[in-house]
């Protein structure tokens, strides 16, 4: 069987798809991957076959003046970001896929829930899909009734009819890799044709240093992200976490420079990039920004998480941690170096935070592996 998957030009996007598509090709399914070309390293490295397609996720925010930094306005209209993933994104997505789809004659396509072009792109070529989420149940910031407007602009550039129900999901059977504990209760109640589905963290692979592994004291692990990361912020953890009896591990990600941090403690230690996959069994302690990547690979860990969100699903993450007793926030006002380091200092020691985190782990290695689940894909071809 060939399977085609796609998803948004984005880590946090692409990534969580990427384990589902290896056990494919472990398990002998030809496996093709469409992303922008950012990512075809990754996916090369691992026998998997890289097509290019669709857009980065940034550079759809930026054409909808929808950016980050423009989100963060008192004025901002909502109504940009359904534009961007109902109209900008789609449009793009959809025009890519549909010539990809029609070469590759895939028997199944696995879109991404944010995806929305890529499931269009499948329907008009009359390809069986299935939506792969990338966190908890998700749905846009902006405007559901305008993101099913734009997009029903596009489908009619194709003489297409939109499904029925929820958009994002465009009406396919959904994998879902939220444990069924953290997962939004209503969603649970109604969503049919549901398929749970392990999260495994995914990075590109690369050395850890030596003595991560033979560490004594505690080990804190920080990350911002690829997206909303700034100087500003990753500072004043930075500080915060570094005044703790631990050492200190900071991922910059993309977007801030090693450099723009000035001089650091003894007991901190900055990379542009770590594997994060690989990392996260070694620490006691993950501070972080929100994103699903993150806090999903984080909870097959069992390590309480500390989460300081900047934007987008970051705060509902934030939310979900803090209800389930895995972890704390620290948000607005709050983001000062003592809160974020009295914050830390107690999920270092909270027995009850560290149970239930390892109780967390234990529900996701529970749940069905992506081989488990490569070998029900037939089903839905």
């Amino acid at each position: 069987m060939e399977i085609l998957f796609s998803s948004l030009g984005s880590h946090g996007h692409v990534f969580p798809l990427v384990p589902l598509a290896i056990a494919a090709r472990e398990q002998g399914h030809d496996v093709v991957f469409a992303t922008p070309d950012t990512f075809a390293k990754a996916l090369t490295s691992r026998g998997i076959q890289h097509v290019t397609g669709g857009m980065d996720m940034l550079d759809g925010f930026e054409l909808g003046n929808a950016s980050p930094a423009a989100r963060k306005a008192k004025d901002f209209d909502p109504r940009r970001v359904s534009k961007v993933f109902g109209s900008i994104l789609a449009r793009r997505h959809a025009a890519d896929l549909v010539p990809i789809i029609v070469d590759h004659k895939p028997d199944l396509v696995v879109h991404e829930v944010a995806n929305v072009g890529v499931a269009l792109a499948a329907r008009v070529t009359g390809v069986p899909a299935v939506c792969h989420s990338f966190g908890r149940y998700w749905l846009p910031s902006g405007p559901m009734e305008d993101i099913r407007l734009h997009l029903a602009e596009v489908a009619a550039e194709y003489g297409a009819d939109l499904p029925d129900g929820d958009i994002m999901r465009f009406g396919n059977p959904y994998l879902d890799i939220c444990p069924p504990s953290l997962q939004d209760r209503d969603f649970l109640a109604t969503a049919t044709d549901r398929l749970p589905l392990r999260p495994v963290p995914f990075a590109e692979p690369g050395e850890l240093p030596p003595w991560v592994l033979e560490h004594r004291e505690p080990l804190v692990y920080l990350t911002l992200g690829t997206a909303f990361t700034t100087v500003h912020v990753l500072r004043t953890a930075i500080e915060g976490l570094a005044s703790l009896n631990a050492r200190v591990l900071v991922s910059t990600g993309t977007i801030v420079e090693v450099g723009e941090l000035g001089d650091l403690p003894d007991n901190v230690v900055v990379r542009e990039w770590l594997p994060q996959a690989d990392l996260l069994p070694h620490v006691d302690l993950v501070v972080h920004h929100g994103g699903a990547g993150t806090t999903m690979g984080t909870l097959g860990a069992g390590v309480p998480q500390l989460v300081l969100p900047q934007g987008a699903d970051q705060f509902g993450n934030a939310v979900m941690v803090t209800e389930a007793g895995l972890g704390d926030q620290v948000l607005g006002a709050e983001v000062v170096a003592e809160v974020i380091a009295d914050k830390a200092r107690r999920l270092l020691t909270d027995d009850a935070v560290l149970d239930a985190a390892r109780a967390m782990a234990d529900e996701v290695a529970a749940m069905p592996s992506p081989a488990d689940v490569v070998g029900v894909l037939p089903d839905y071809a």
